[in-house]
């Protein structure tokens, strides 16, 4: 039996107490970051292979489905307004399309040809990286689509939370981040998903720092789309200007980006 479906370490939930159920759920929860932390050389071998196909003009592709299929696409919508980066460059398929976000498209995942069919309306380049995501690692969608690619001569990576899965052994660069039975059993949203998020932050979050789109610690190429991310690029300007706020504000509106204004203060004086 897959380790995601094997029986919850803990029975009877429904006569449990409200304070029982969270603190149990939470005592759970704590064990995933140490799982992921085991996958770190996983995680590094991946990242360490996406960079440089990512700067001569390779793309991201996550595809997933149901609960997989929407982290790879919050990861990859977070992308462009986190780091000023065009909106196709990371890209979050999922099994039975847009509909599939909010509400549950029956028998999507089952087809091993439509995530190759999804990916190929993108018009895809040799230099870019496809990451199936599924928590079982048994996932029809997921599995044709990185075996389409892998034959195409894409990078393929995986996340799934089994050891040994058909995922991992269809991809160059397996990621197993194994959490143990789920507190409701089966329900991979829970432990499984949350170890399939962190793990997407990490990569993403890696990739673009080594694309150049964080400079010391902050965001300098965000976009600047509502009045919070503004005064965030202000403080930042601030900071490493010297300028007080109502000119830094005014060379932020000026150049666009906290990098702009920041590399145009440095050429001023």
């Amino acid at each position: 039996m897959r380790t995601t479906e094997s029986a919850s370490y803990y029975n009877h939930l429904e006569k449990m107490s409200v304070n029982e159920l969270l603190t149990n759920m939470n005592k759970e929860d704590q064990t995933v970051p140490h799982a992921v932390n085991k996958a770190i050389p996983q995680i590094q071998k991946l990242v360490e292979a996406i960079v440089p196909r990512m700067e001569k003009g390779g793309r991201l592709f996550y595809i997933g489905a149901g609960t997989s299929g929407r982290l790879g696409i919050l990861d990859a919508s977070e992308c462009p307004p986190t780091y000023g980066v065009p909106h196709d460059l990371v890209i979050g398929i999922i099994a039975g399309g847009d509909t599939a976000i909010r509400k549950a498209v029956e028998n999507a995942e089952d087809d091993p040809e439509q995530a190759w069919a999804d990916i190929q309306a993108f018009d895809f380049n040799a230099q870019d990286t496809v990451i199936g995501i599924a928590a079982s690692g048994t996932t029809p969608y997921v599995i044709g689509g990185v075996k389409n690619a892998m034959k195409e001569g894409l990078l393929t990576g995986c996340i799934t939370c089994n050891e040994g899965s058909p995922l991992a052994k269809e991809v160059a660069m397996p990621i197993e981040i194994v959490v143990g039975p789920e507190f409701v059993t089966g329900s991979t949203r829970m432990k499984s998903g949350t170890a399939q998020k962190l793990a997407l932050n990490m990569i993403s979050t890696s990739v673009m720092i080594k694309l150049g789109k964080v400079k010391g610690n902050k965001m300098v190429d965000m976009q600047l789309s509502n009045k919070k991310l503004v005064q965030r690029g202000a403080l930042m300007i601030m900071e490493a200007t010297g300028l007080e706020e109502e000119e830094a504000l005014a060379m932020l509106k000026e150049h666009g980006s906290v990098r702009n204004a920041v590399e145009a203060f440095e050429k001023r004086v």
